[in-house]
C-alpha cells in the first residue's frame, strides 16, 4: 500500500476547491493498493481555503519551530499544519506503510521542493510539512513529478 496526496487521485481537496488527478499514477497503480490522504484537511482545514506557504525555512523547521505556514492573508495556519502531517503518520503507521507519492511543492505534501513563502511562485530546496515528518519517520517520499522514475 502506497499514501498518496487524494488530489492526485482526483479527491477534490486542493486549497481551491479542485484537484490535481494524475491520471498515470492511476493507470501504474490500476487504482490499487493508494491510501488517499490531505494533510491540510486532516488538520482541520476547509477545501476550498486561502493558499499557504512555509516563511522561515521548511518543513523540518515547522516541524522543530523554527518556521511558520502562513495563509497568503497572514494568518497563521502552523498548528492546522502540524496536526495534519500526525493524523497522516498515523494513518501510515496503521496500515504498515512505507512509500508515499505526494504532491509537488505544496507547503504539506511537498518533497524536495517548495515554494519560498513570498506568494510570488518562488520555488526552493525543501520539504513540506507532512513530508518532512514521513521522513523522520523512515517513510519515503517521492513527489508526484519524479513517482514514476522511483517506485
Amino acid at each position: 500500500m502506497v499514501l498518496i496526496s487524494g488530489c492526485l487521485i482526483g479527491v477534490n481537496c486542493k486549497y481551491n476547491g479542485k484537484h490535481n488527478l494524475r491520471e498515470e499514477i492511476l493507470t501504474h497503480f490500476n487504482g490499487e493498493n493508494l491510501a488517499p490522504i490531505c494533510p491540510e484537511q486532516l488538520g482541520g482545514l476547509t477545501t476550498p481555503r486561502l493558499p499557504a506557504e512555509i516563511q522561515g525555512g521548511d518543513g523540518k523547521d515547522v516541524l522543530h519551530g523554527r518556521a511558520k505556514v502562513v495563509r497568503s492573508d497572514g494568518v497563521d495556519v502552523t498548528e492546522e499544519f502540524i496536526k495534519g502531517a500526525n493524523e497522516t503518520l498515523k494513518i501510515a503507521k496503521s496500515l504498515g506503510i512505507t512509500k508515499a507519492i505526494l504532491k509537488a511543492k505544496s507547503p504539506s505534501c511537498g518533497a524536495g521542493k517548495i515554494y519560498d513563502g513570498s506568494f510570488s511562485d518562488i520555488i526552493i530546496d525543501g520539504d513540506g510539512v507532512t513530508t518532512a515528518l514521513l521522513k523522520e519517520n523512515g517513510i519515503e517520499v517521492y513527489s508526484d513529478e519524479e513517482f514514476s522514475e522511483k517506485i
